[in-house]
């Protein structure tokens, strides 16, 4: 079946500190391990006059061809945009991020009963440290396979608060419902049958998210989040509390983005993009931290089934004048390599990428 998979089948992350309780300390000296220089030096747009598109999902119903031709050019151009009328009710949402909170103020022993197993993706702790000596992020993590229902461990499934497993199982079935509609839309607008995306996403792996990233007095000098594009297809990201840090790149600058309330802020992933043939763009991103508060996100990753071939779609590649800019590998190896890379912006690709 195509809902076969084991997060230890492919690897996971090093053990690391928990940063949460290293913040809580009053550091004066951060870690040298979590020094980055590139925080310091990067160029960061401040004056917010660059802010990504926002598309009206309620308008798709309609086959209003105005906002489908601005998703199609958000994705294109863009790889980013908010997604406001999106159909997932405020109650749901919000029963979600209180849970999120709840989870993230328990004690460290309460929160490592949920730890990550070794060779596991899953779990409490930290994704994507691959060595003892690389640069670490100012942040912790809660990663849980959601969907399809096979595939969870619930043996990491938090117990406290008492319901969260309701909060998050409800949850990740309205993110399903706006993944498919979202998939539908794009297809349409690359040329494809409506179904073509949507039938490679069903019983596909929703991975979710919840990032912790504390204050730091020394935020200038910190990641939260590596730059990195998303290796999966398309993610779903909700702002849990109302502290921004996300940032894109776009020109060579990095663009913070201002959350709408309410809103999902929608990324197209490297599997997208691959799959477009490079039509649409997978985008580089981090998270910045803030120098006083907390900050609190969740964030699901959706992929297609295991059956799927990671590769572009011979629909998008038929004619003579087409060329395909991408390998085409299976979704087991294109997991193992997502698994055990470290994030380094758009890296990934460059191992799927064929020379013209």
């Amino acid at each position: 079946m195509g809902t076969e998979v084991n997060s230890r089948d492919f690897g996971g992350s090093l053990p690391v500190e928990n940063v949460q309780a290293l913040a809580s300390n009053n550091l004066e000296d951060i870690p040298p391990r979590y020094i980055r220089s590139e925080a310091e030096s990067s160029e960061v747009l401040i004056d917010g006059s660059l802010q990504i598109p926002v598309i009206d999902m309620s308008k798709f119903v309609d086959d209003d061809n105005d906002e489908l031709t601005k998703l199609h050019l958000a994705c294109k151009d863009w790889g980013f945009f908010q997604l406001i009328n999106h159909g997932a009710s405020e109650k749901v949402m919000e029963k979600m991020k209180i849970d999120i909170q709840e989870f993230f103020k328990l004690p460290l022993e309460e929160k490592m009963a949920c730890a990550q197993l070794p060779n596991s993706i899953e779990g409490y702790g930290q994704a994507f440290v691959v060595s003892e000596d690389q640069k670490l992020d100012w942040g912790d993590m809660l990663f849980l396979l959601a969907q399809p229902a096979p595939v969870r461990n619930m043996k990491i499934w938090p117990t406290n608060p008492a319901s969260f497993r309701a909060s998050l199982e409800e949850y990740s079935l309205k993110l399903e419902k706006v993944k498919f509609c979202l998939l539908k839309s794009m297809a349409r607008n690359l040329g494809l049958e409506s179904a073509k995306l949507a039938t490679l996403f069903e019983d596909g792996i929703q991975g979710v998210r919840m990032n912790y990233y504390p204050s730091c007095v020394l935020a200038n000098k910190v990641m939260g989040l590596t730059p990195h594009s998303d290796a999966t297809g398309l993610t779903i990201l909700k702002q849990v509390n109302e502290v921004d840090g996300l940032q894109i790149k776009n020109n060579g600058k990095w663009v913070p983005i201002k959350t709408l309330p309410g809103s999902f802020i929608i990324n197209i992933g490297d599997i997208i993009e691959i799959m477009s043939n490079g039509e649409y763009k997978s985008i580089e991103h981090r998270a910045v931290v803030n120098p006083q508060k907390q900050r609190i996100s969740v964030a699901a990753f959706h992929s297609p089934n295991m059956k799927t071939m990671i590769g572009p779609l011979p629909d998008l590649v038929k004619d003579n004048q087409s060329y395909y800019y991408y390998k085409t590998i299976t979704h087991q190896e294109f997991v193992r390599l997502v698994v055990t890379s470290k994030l380094d912006g758009k890296n990934l690709l460059t191992h799927m990428k064929l020379e013209p």
